[in-house]
């Protein structure tokens, strides 16, 4: 069994707010002239990164399954002459990079994952089985546009950071994983199942992929 504590939460659910808009409405929140070149996901992933207060001990793992989806659909459309720009915005772990590396934040280890129907299970396991004493878990998605008119992409842009600890005290909640057997059915927890679970505290036990039982009980 491996189990840590929800020391702290930030959540932002934009919903359908356009990047200009988030943009402007967090500018402040980052170096001046750094917001230029972010992408939406990263504008909120540094967001949430920032309510936590990262620091060169911890470890992070980031989940998305479509990460920067209107870089990559920028980089689509500039085609023939392919934009470098673009394409370095668009790579998966950008949103981390963007929130770390403008503010010159080193971290212990860093953990991109992708997936779908079992990837909150899936970073949760990369958490709870790393030994640093604070691992940071973030994850989101960013709406597309026309790769999601090809459902290849996300209706909806949102954005979360927890950090998990091995002690109780002063917990928001207590997060186990367990084996089970294989053969019991898994549950498709996507992600943005699993922070509409942690915006409104919602408490889970669930096998959340196939032979891992999760548990989140809020205090």
């Amino acid at each position: 069994m491996l189990e840590r504590y929800v020391q702290a939460l930030s959540a932002h659910d934009v919903g359908l707010e356009e990047p200009a808009a988030t943009r402007d409405r967090l500018k402040d929140r980052f170096p001046r002239g750094a917001t230029r070149r972010m992408t939406q996901l990263g504008l909120l992933v540094g967001t949430a990164l920032e309510d936590l207060g990262p620091g060169t001990d911890d470890a992070v793992v980031y989940a998305s399954a479509y990460a920067e989806t209107r870089a990559l659909e920028g980089y689509l459309d500039s085609f023939p002459a392919a934009s470098p720009t673009l394409f370095q915005t668009s790579i998966h772990p950008s949103a981390v990079q963007q929130a770390l590396i403008g503010r010159q934040l080193p971290v212990r280890e860093f953990f991109p994952l992708t997936g779908r129907l079992h990837l909150p299970a899936h970073a949760l396991q990369a958490a709870l089985l790393s030994d640093a004493s604070r691992v940071l878990v973030c994850g989101g998605e960013e709406r597309g546009t026309w790769l999601l008119e090809r459902n290849a992409a996300s209706d909806r842009t949102f954005a979360f950071a927890l950090a998990l600890v091995p002690t109780a005290a002063g917990a928001l909640a207590r997060v186990r994983l367990e084996p089970v057997d294989a053969a019991v059915p898994a549950v498709a927890l996507t992600l943005p199942m699993f922070f509409d679970a942690l915006r409104t505290r919602q408490a889970l036990d669930l096998v959340a992929a196939p032979g891992l039982r999760l548990e989140v009980e809020w205090r």
